[in-house]
């Protein structure tokens, strides 16, 4: 198209401010492109931090904490499960497999997880995929650990190392159980869940040492060949059945449990429920690039505009050679889309570069897998529509120049 070429000439003559008006859009496309893979990925993250699993079981208290600590290490428990209770409901009939979870203890800021065996058998992620070994084997005695990839990574621990774990949670304890150090022997493939955060140990690793503890306090020490009691209490349990559709009945069941005070949730309608109660910030985000790619198309707008005045005579002279005035409207919407089109390339590109410069960050810091990968339909759609609303922007100066005439823009004004 003739007048498609013109209009990428007429550009490149008056590249300085075009380059300033692209720039200017590809900053907000690649900010608008960028929070909607942020939406997806998290969303994606979310789902699929859990799979297989038919119930999660803990002490009573609301949906999402339930499902924030046991499943994300998020938050603290609010009670356990009696043990006698979790040995009871894993004997029901309806009960294919259960994985124990106890929680309660850190090392450098990282939660450490009671569990079992059953654990590496039945835990599954993504798209019911388990959980496989990088280095080392499973836990096998009390003091044996399994740690998580990023635990590994980040604090440069391999198979043989010793580590000490800390009573309670956070980075500032200051009472560890050094009494009884834990030997690495295995560490887990990366899962980009917060297992890759976890350290595991075994439920008789956890009883071993708060052996001769009282309520958080050490009274003394106890021998190392000592009996290893079971435990009092678990913080909660997942459940796997042997039909899907005696979930809801074994739900009911636990829910009126009258031996310990317990609820059983599914954890696709949690992390659904979950989901939701961010969804005023994903839409806020959401509208906050958009406004800002609003004020990108203003501002081509205005440039556009403030520019249509010094091309008076460039306009005119393209008229008195013959050009008609339809012509001068494509061209002037021919910029505009141009420059649409020019912003969205640019845009693009600068959102895969700071998607692969800030990946590491966000999966280190926040534990958030962003990926890498083609726009998705909905993104495409939206580059589209900033496309066409620099189009859209551009009729305006192209038709103030097609209702000037001839003699205007040969005129000079004082």
């Amino acid at each position: 198209m003739f007048w498609l070429s013109l209009a990428w000439k007429s550009l490149v003559n008056r590249r300085a401010t075009a380059s300033l008006t692209a720039l200017s859009m590809a900053i907000s496309v690649m900010l608008l492109v960028s929070v909607e893979k942020i939406r997806v990925d998290t969303k994606s993250h979310f789902a699929s931090t859990i799979s297989g699993t038919d119930l999660i079981i803990g002490a009573r208290t609301g949906p999402v904490n339930l499902l924030l600590y046991t499943v994300f290490r998020l938050g603290d428990p609010t009670g356990g499960v009696r043990w006698s209770a979790y040995q009871d409901l894993k004997a029901h009939e309806a009960v294919a497999w259960t994985v124990p979870l106890s929680l309660g203890d850190s090392h450098r800021g990282y939660r450490v997880l009671g569990t079992n065996l059953d654990y590496f058998n039945h835990y599954q992620y993504g798209r019911d995929q388990k959980l496989s070994l990088a280095a080392g084997r499973e836990f096998d005695s009390p003091l044996d650990v399994v740690l998580g990839s990023e635990v590994a990574s980040a604090l440069d621990y391999a198979v043989g190392d010793s580590i000490v774990v800390s009573h309670g949670l956070g980075n500032a304890n200051i009472t560890t159980h050094d009494d009884k150090p834990f030997t690495v022997v295995g560490v887990l493939a990366p899962t980009g869940t917060p297992v890759d955060r976890t350290l595991h140990v075994s439920l008789a690793g956890i009883e071993a040492i708060h052996m001769g503890w009282v309520n958080g306090v050490r009274l003394g020490r106890v021998a190392d060949d000592a009996a290893i009691p079971e435990p009092e209490a678990i913080t909660g349990f997942l459940v796997g059945m042997k039909s899907r559709v005696k979930t809801f009945a074994y739900q009911r069941l636990v829910n009126d449990y009258t031996d310990d005070v317990l609820m059983a949730i599914i954890p696709g309608l949690t992390l659904q429920s979950l989901w939701a109660t961010l969804s005023g910030v994903e839409r806020a985000l959401f509208a906050m690039s958009a406004v800002v790619v609003l004020a990108s198309l203003l501002g081509m707008l205005t440039v556009l505009l403030a520019g249509l005045n010094e091309r008076r005579r460039e306009i005119a002279l393209l008229r008195a050679m013959g050009t008609p005035a339809s012509h001068v409207f494509k061209l002037l919407c021919g910029e505009s889309m141009l420059l649409g089109a020019v912003g969205v390339a640019v845009g693009l590109a600068l959102h895969y570069g700071t998607v692969a410069l800030a990946a590491p960050w966000l999966l280190d810091t926040y534990g958030v897998v962003i990926t890498l990968g083609a726009p998705s339909v909905a993104t495409l759609g939206l580059l589209a529509a900033v496309v066409i609303g620099a189009t859209l922007v551009g009729l305006i100066p192209a038709a103030l120049a097609y209702r000037n005439a001839l003699d205007d823009g040969l005129t000079v004004r004082v």
